[in-house]
């Protein structure tokens, strides 16, 4: 999003010249009611109403801050899986059509959505010729497929979008492999810091053959998130544990400091 928080991100990479470029991203609350959406997605009107208005102002913050740092910010992302069928921040298609038109007049750097694969192949037709590329998330693991079928069905996601768009660029947003699971989504026997390092090289591995640009999901786990409970899958898709300790995909890189098992 354009918080406080990203302000700093992006002011400590000027000021201690870190070698970071960043995807700005605006975060777009729910302008409509999605009664698809598994763990409720239903507002009163006056909320919406007030979504929209904070989306706007959200916009304008994107604009600014990819204006002022535009050194570090090399492109904006106008929102994040906004129209998937199961979200609970649904925005019209056509309401995206509008914010992006809004940032693309305003800044220089190339302007994207980020969606998971789905949407793409039908309901975002309309604004695809908006964008200046496609940013496409793709998680075999919450589709209930083995590691040894994950790359190829990542494979499959994107050749599935970029069949219906042959001129337009394709970004990896996110894809990452979970390493603990109750079950919710998956099967919790694949959600293992083994299969983690195993799906990252293999992801690695042909991204950087096909010359494609990818965002790891995701860093560090994230135990704030989901249900209560310790084994959501939701907190456990980290490169490194919240403490900063590398699983098992990273010990190569940073043996002095190995991670309990998660």
């Amino acid at each position: 999003d354009c918080s406080l928080h990203a302000e700093r991100v992006l002011r400590v990479i000027r000021e201690d010249k870190l070698p970071f470029q960043v995807m700005l991203g605006a975060y777009l609350g729910a302008e409509m009611n999605n009664f698809g959406c598994p763990w409720g997605a239903t507002y009163p009107e006056e909320q919406l109403e007030a979504n929209q208005r904070e989306n706007a102002a959200e916009v304008e913050r994107l604009i600014k801050l990819a204006r002022q740092y535009e050194d570090i910010v090399f492109s904006v992302a106008v929102g994040n899986e906004a129209t998937v069928d199961w979200t609970d921040h649904y925005v019209p298609v056509p309401h995206m059509i509008n914010y992006v038109r809004t940032v693309k007049v305003a800044v220089k750097q190339p302007v994207t959505f980020c969606e998971n694969y789905v949407p793409w192949q039908h309901k975002l037709r309309e604004l695809v010729p908006e964008l200046d590329f496609i940013s496409l998330h793709t998680y075999p693991v919450w589709e209930y497929k083995h590691i040894h079928e994950a790359l190829d069905y990542t494979k499959a996601n994107v050749a599935s979008v970029a069949a219906l768009y042959p001129d337009k660029p394709i970004v990896i947003t996110e894809a990452g492999w979970c390493t603990a699971s109750n079950g919710r989504g998956m099967h919790a026997e694949h959600a293992v810091q083994e299969l983690q390092a195993i799906y990252y090289q293999d992801l690695m591995d042909w991204t950087r053959e096909a010359g494609l640009l990818c965002f790891v999901f995701e860093a560090f786990d994230e135990p704030w998130k989901g249900s209560p409970d310790p084994m959501e899958p939701e907190k456990h898709w980290g490169l490194f544990t919240v403490d900063r300790r590398p699983k098992l995909v990273m010990q190569a890189l940073y043996p002095e400091r190995v991670a309990a098992p998660a």
